[in-house]
């Protein structure tokens, strides 16, 4: 008998469906010379520290670092009713041979390994290695099972990240916990996370220490009449492609200058330029995509995109790092177009590549050496028939987008630049003009959900013509911190482990060394999140004083090294594929370690103050409803919002500034503040304001002088 085993019940009720007729069984379904059963996720997971010896029941310096020669792995607690099932099916006489089915991909992998070590099963095992979840799909990797024996570097990669996960997560923790915690006050740090954390910390002191400079620009229009019509165009002073004036007194002279003055047409260029389409989605695109158009966190694209891959069978394998495809899929790619143009509002596009003799395929969409595990996201050959979610209707539409995109032309514009000279002054202007829309057609509010500011069209303009410099204007400025991360953009730094890369094929050749994988990005985004390390705040994502105090106290340590666990990765990466040992990746972990503990050891410094405790006092009544006014984690709030609504709040956070208990308490009572410092301006500026309620209850700044 074939024992046949899924990651989670719904994809082994749909194996099951294919196989044939079946009947229940306790966690499990049968059928004629075969059953599927299912983990439930993780059901075995690595064991704790105190597994390996009552010494490391408690946190203590001596004991570090704690390097198991052999990892011991136990049944989860909560699953130990599934295991059992999976391991009696395993034992059982009758199975002659064990079909991996799991999610194909690295933590798969390792759930079917955990299974299969402490069952202690020993027969022979075939690898189900499939990218979609249609029948077709599913029938096709059946008659193409795979020698689970071929897996072992993909399985080596998967115990050696975890592994190396727990060695690293669990010895750091520990250490600067005992160093420099205090009671209750677990310092979280890991192989991932706290170089991630880095990005963020690095990105918010840049903001602060930038001190912002003010500049002018000149600004001229030109006009001229053709035709008893006046036609303009406007150009910006520039000289050595330079535009920006430090002295405003110069930016005035300039003006006074040009002003009535006739301009000569000294450059009228027309280039033709154009733009391909965007690569198809891996996971970290598609959630930096969803993040910019619709605002949803990285994991709750990835739950969508699970959705649709699982229950709807709607889109390929979604935890993938590829954007190419391979050439076996060329035969399948019509289908597909005609489900991603049942969308009505995709319809006409699919139309109009289904009437071609053939669908156009380059190199930027299929390349097989570009395709490892798995291929880009795409749509399955299923049409979507039921009602989704509005989530799930929003992912869908992105990857069934960008799958069409691919196949249409590139977009192509005619850009003009105009330089003219007025009295020894020169202005530059930049035109442009849409050529043929191409595949920008199947994005009509710009690719990211915002529209693009494009050129303006300028009016025909030949070299040697006069125009009369009919307005001029001097404008101040001043420079700008760089901004916040938001998700998407962090996702993006992770990918490049920091490094400011937007080329889209560059980025895909650096895949295998960012901060962890597409499948694991949301999770280490939302961990920082839990542990208290990092807020967000409308659409950015900002580390928290805990957060900067850990990034602090560790310096230049190592462990905060976007490059080394990019290293790290990349090593994890050749793994996969048979090019880099086990052996020799854990000794290094191991080494690393040990000098991280010493390290600790003979570090000196306070110990770092415990998070913020929320006290439940309330500090004073609500000027609406006059219910009491408690602390929240991000406001001081009227207690009485969730049974009558009221929506008092008293926000912790004003303009960059952190206002406490006591200043919000004052602000009630007298109905405003003193004068406060610490507020910042969007360009970072400090500045003093005094908070005060007005008629409507409201928070409003008065501001002092800047």
């Amino acid at each position: 008998m074939r024992l046949i085993v899924a990651e989670k019940p719904s994809v082994a009720r749909d194996i099951a469906g294919i196989l044939g007729k079946s009947r229940k069984g306790k966690g499990s379904l049968a059928g004629d010379g075969w059953t599927v059963t299912w983990a439930l996720g993780h059901l075995a997971e690595l064991a704790p520290p105190d597994a390996y010896g009552d010494e490391y029941k408690k946190w203590r310096l001596e004991s570090l670092p704690i390097l198991p020669e052999k990892f011991k792995v136990r049944v989860n607690y909560k699953t130990r009713d599934q295991f059992a099932v999976v391991k009696n099916l395993m034992r059982d006489p009758s199975v002659t041979e064990v079909v991996n089915a799991c999610d194909a991909g690295r933590e798969g992998e390792l759930i079917f390994a955990y299974l299969y070590g402490l069952s202690g099963c020993k027969k022979p095992v075939r690898r189900l290695w499939i990218s979609s979840l249609t029948q077709e799909a599913i029938r096709d990797g059946f008659n193409s099972l795979r020698d689970g024996r071929a897996m072992k570097p993909l399985e080596d990669a998967a115990r050696s990240r975890g592994e190396a996960d727990w060695i690293v997560g669990m010895n750091a923790t520990r250490a600067y916990s005992v160093r420099f915690g205090r009671p209750g006050n677990v310092l979280s740090v890991g192989r991932v996370q706290t170089p991630t954390l880095r990005l963020l910390v690095d990105r918010e002191r840049e903001i602060e220490d930038f001190k912002p400079e003010k500049f002018w620009t000149v600004y001229a229009r030109f006009a001229r009449d053709d035709e008893g019509e006046t036609v303009t165009y406007d150009g910006v002073w520039f000289k050595n492609k330079q535009n920006r004036l430090k002295e405003q007194e110069a930016a005035k002279k300039i003006a006074e200058k040009v002003c009535g003055g006739t301009g000569t047409v000294k450059k009228a260029e027309k280039k033709t330029a154009s733009e391909k389409p965007p690569l198809l989605y891996d996971l970290t695109e598609l959630q930096r995509n969803a993040n910019a158009r619709y605002g949803f966190t990285a994991e709750r694209t990835l739950r969508a995109a699970q959705a649709l891959y699982e229950e709807r069978k709607l889109i390929t394998y979604p935890r993938t790092s590829s954007r190419y495809l391979s050439k076996d899929m060329i035969t399948t790619l019509n289908k597909r177009v005609e489900a991603a143009g049942a969308l009505p509002e995709l319809a006409t596009f699919a139309e109009r590549l289904l009437a071609l003799d053939k669908l156009p395929i380059s190199k930027r969409i299929v390349d097989d050496s570009k395709v490892t595990d798995h291929h880009a996201i795409i749509p399955t050959n299923k049409k979507s028939t039921r009602e989704l979610s509005p989530d799930e209707a929003k992912v869908y539409d992105l990857v069934a987008r960008r799958f069409l995109a691919v196949f249409f032309p590139d977009a192509r514009f005619e850009n003009t630049t105009v330089v003219t000279e007025v009295r020894e002054e020169t202005f530059l202007s930049k035109g442009r003009v849409v050529l043929e829309a191409g595949w920008r057609a199947l994005y009509p509010d710009g690719v990211g959900g915002r529209k693009e500011k494009e050129p303006p069209v300028l009016p025909p303009i030949q070299v040697g013509q006069e125009w009369d410099v009919a307005k001029v204007a001097v404008k101040e400025g001043e420079t700008k911190p760089p901004p916040r991360y938001s998700e998407s953009a962090l996702l993006g730094a992770m990918e490049t482990a920091g490094k400011l890369v937007e080329d889209e094929e560059l980025r895909q050749q650096m895949k295998d060394s960012g901060l962890g994988t597409p499948a694991t990005r949301a999770a280490t985004i939302e961990r920082l999140i839990k542990v208290g390390y990092v807020e967000r705040e409308k659409k950015a994502l900002v580390p928290t004083q805990k957060g900067r105090s850990l990034i602090g106290l560790l310096g230049d340590s190592s462990l905060s090294s976007p490059e080394l666990t990019a290293r790290w990765e990349e090593r994890l990466a050749k793994m996969e594929k048979g090019a880099a040992g086990r052996d020799e990746f854990m000794a290094d972990i191991g080494r690393f370690t040990t000098t991280l503990v010493e390290e600790v050891r003979g570090l000196e410094g306070e110990k770092l103050a415990a998070p913020e405790r929320i006290s439940r006092e309330p500090i004073g009544a609500c000027p609406k409803c006059g219910a009491p006014v408690v602390e929240t984690k991000k406001a001081y709030g009227c207690s009485a919002w969730k049974s009558s609504g009221c929506d008092f709040a008293i926000w912790k956070q004003v303009s960059g500034k952190r206002l406490s208990a006591a200043q919000a308490k004052q602000l009630l009572t007298q109905r405003r503040t003193p004068q406060l410092k610490g507020f910042k301006s969007k360009a970072g500026k400090p500045y003093a304001a005094a908070l005060k309620l007005d008629d409507e209850n409201k928070v409003k700044l008065e501001f002092a002088e800047r």
